[in-house]
């Protein structure tokens, strides 16, 4: 008997453009696995990265696309708990851990080196179904879309950022370079955490972003081709600098932009990918005595946390979403992301 199949977007092999539509099988689950019909799925700029052969260290193709998901289960193995056919669900990004090092058994599993990742080493959700552990999986409150639950892998990368990693008191002034949807979730958080003063730092390329910024309610926009945010921060507080620096944007730029703006004893913290080298001499870390450290992923206690402050409407996800297409509208809606003439696009099923 044939397997069923359905269509899926594929990273084929580690190279420019190598990724197309193709008919899948159907997967079929272990005992502690749920199959869940995906909603929706967010496109990431790891995606993005990946059309244009980078990330190669991560991806391990073929591999079916996709990590930013929402779906409703479809069927349950036998040895699954706590779910069953028909609940709404959203799901973790490590798709599988080795469940004895130092940092799974110490509950930091988002760093277990064997940590392998829907979308790039286990098959994703720009697709119909996907196959996830039960223990990935996260109830998804009656009063959160499937759309603002297929967000919330990216507010929980901020929620990481800003919270778990970084210390947000009231009063301080926070600067976040980088306007996408994760510098924007970042923005949401850091003002629930008590920041004073936010200010948003993009380039000329973002003038919609940073309008979008200032509508999540920024304090100030920079567009830094136009303006020296460096001046602007002197001119907050005691003119020290930032108390935290949330870089989301990674590139070099912006990292010679967070050491100028970090207050003396301040912080800074990472979220975004380089992907090229920096030629930075680093000193201004020892002259300021300044943290300086990356954030990546989250575990189980930030989904949670993150969905029901979906549940309460903390976080506003409707005006970041600029739109849902097709799988088969991939290569349109990486065009749009790419322009910057969309912030957030969710892809959806076909049969």
């Amino acid at each position: 008997m044939e397997q069923e199949t359905m269509k899926a977007v594929v990273y084929y092999e580690r190279g420019e453009g190598a990724i197309e539509v193709r008919d899948v099988p159907i997967p079929t689950i272990d005992p502690d696995e749920c199959l869940v019909a995906v909603k929706f799925c967010g496109v990431c700029g790891s995606e993005l990265h990946m059309y244009h052969g980078q990330l190669n260290t991560l991806a391990q193709p073929p591999v079916i696309l996709g990590h930013e998901w929402s779906g409703e289960i479809v069927e349950v193995g036998e040895e699954v708990a706590g779910f069953a056919v028909g609940d709404r669900v959203t799901c973790e990004t490590a798709a599988s851990t080795c469940g004895a090092c130092r940092f799974c058994r110490s509950g930091n599993y988002n760093l277990c080196p064997a940590r392998r990742a829907f979308g790039f080493a286990v098959d994703g959700a720009f697709t119909r179904y996907v196959r996830a552990g039960h223990r990935l999986l996260h109830h998804v409150p009656g009063e959160v879309s499937d759309e603002s639950a297929a967000m919330s892998e990216p507010i929980c990368v901020a929620y990481n950022a800003v919270i778990e990693k970084s210390h947000v008191r009231p009063g301080d002034t926070v600067v976040i370079i980088g306007p996408g949807p994760v510098g924007l979730f970042c923005l949401q958080i850091a003002r629930l955490a008590g920041a004073g003063t936010t200010l948003v730092t993009g380039t000329d390329r973002d003038g919609d972003r940073l309008e979008l910024a200032r509508r999540l309610g920024a304090d100030m926009t920079v567009d830094v081709t136009e303006q020296d945010p460096l001046d602007v921060v002197r001119t907050l507080g005691d003119g020290y600098g930032a108390d935290l620096v949330l870089d989301a944007a990674g590139v070099p730029p912006a990292i010679r932009q967070s050491l100028a703006l970090v207050r003396p004893n301040g912080q800074v913290t990472k979220i975004g990918w380089s992907l090229r080298p920096v030629d930075l001499t680093m000193d201004e870390i020892v002259g300021k005595a300044v943290t300086y450290q990356g954030a990546f992923s989250h575990t189980w206690g930030t989904w949670e946390t993150t969905l029901e402050l979906l549940r309460q409407g903390r976080i506003q996800t409707e005006s970041i979403l600029s739109g849902t297409m097709p799988i088969t509208a991939w290569r349109e809606a990486f065009d749009e992301l790419e322009s910057l003439r969309a912030s957030k696009i969710l892809l959806h099923p076909v049969d």
